[in-house]
């Protein structure tokens, strides 16, 4: 006993050290009541044209299918919430992606977080995913005890609010666990709901993906957005942030010290016209290490287009 719990403190000082805000460990286990809700939402058809979220079912309700003999899932936050902000006037941008693409600087950070484990505790076997693998994060980070999931279905910090990365490390060595969040501290608030622009956020903490700005202007890759989204997108160009913005719970954010995360100054400063004018060169040269990316050029311009009602 001793023993499993030097190792848990040893493994929350790392993850502070490595610079993440929050760490929870919950008991690896099969995650039934969320294979469910999930199964449920696929087949309702939520996730849109994103086909890949109907892949790896199984490995995405039980860890031991990602890691043999797992034993313990470790949720790790990052804040990224900025210091400063856009041009009012400008195509808005998701503030998730002001700095560096959030993937890169968190794989790193497992990469050696795992290491330092193994170096201070011995053979570990484990695997760190964020964002970009079949891995229920946000079911994790409220089973670790971190926050509960707001109706608006983004994990809400009761310290520090929703503008949060969520990274998990899954491994095979038995720890100390956590206590669940068993409260929810959303009440009767339905200022997300009420205030997304496309109904995209409906009753019991469901959110219709298909529906979501974010999914429009990141993961749709067709030529065209809907008409039917014409005047509904508020002027956001890269995701969209009024489920947060509006949220009671990020009144407590505060801007985050990872220096990766730091705005590109290009998001701060371009212009409607800057953004208009923008070559696809360019686009390569200032947006290499940006979430931006993920569009590409392509995308920017087409959801710039829809926007602007071009």
């Amino acid at each position: 006993m001793i023993t499993i719990e030097n190792n848990t403190r040893i493994i929350k000082e790392l993850a502070t050290q490595f610079g993440f805000d929050h760490c929870g460990i919950a008991k690896a286990v099969v995650l039934d009541e969320d294979a469910r809700r999930l199964e449920t939402w696929l087949n309702k058809g939520m996730h849109g044209s994103m086909q890949y979220m109907e892949k790896h079912f199984d490995l995405r309700i039980d860890p031991s299918k990602l890691v043999p003999g797992a034993k313990s899932v470790i949720t790790l936050l990052l804040n990224y919430f900025p210091s400063q902000h856009q041009d009012p006037a400008a195509p808005k941008i998701a503030s998730y992606a002001y700095g560096n693409d959030y993937h890169e600087v968190i794989r790193e950070k497992l990469t050696r977080f795992l290491a330092e484990i193994k170096q201070s505790i011995g053979e570990v076997a484990g695997r760190g995913f964020v964002d970009s693998a079949p891995v229920l994060e946000r079911s994790w980070a409220q089973r670790t005890g971190l926050g509960w999931i707001g109706k608006n279905g983004n994990l809400i910090n009761k310290q520090g609010g929703s503008f949060f990365f969520i990274a998990t490390l899954i491994i095979d060595l038995e720890l100390n666990y956590d206590d669940p969040y068993a409260k929810d501290y959303c009440g009767s608030c339905t200022k997300c709901i009420d205030s997304c622009p496309t109904d995209a956020i409906l009753p019991n903490k469901v959110v219709d993906g298909s529906k979501c700005i974010s999914y429009f202007t990141i993961e749709l890759k067709e030529t065209l957005i809907p008409e039917t989204m014409k005047g509904k997108f508020d002027n956001w160009m890269f995701g969209c942030d009024v489920c947060q913005d509006v949220c009671p719970w990020n009144r407590f954010s505060s801007p985050t010290s990872e220096i990766n995360f730091t705005p590109i100054a290009a998001i701060l400063n371009f212009s409607k016209s800057d953004w208009e004018e923008l070559t696809e060169e360019n686009f390569k040269i200032i947006f290499k290490d940006s979430p931006l990316k993920r569009s590409k050029f392509s995308g920017i311009k087409r959801n710039l287009r829809f926007i602007q009602n071009i």
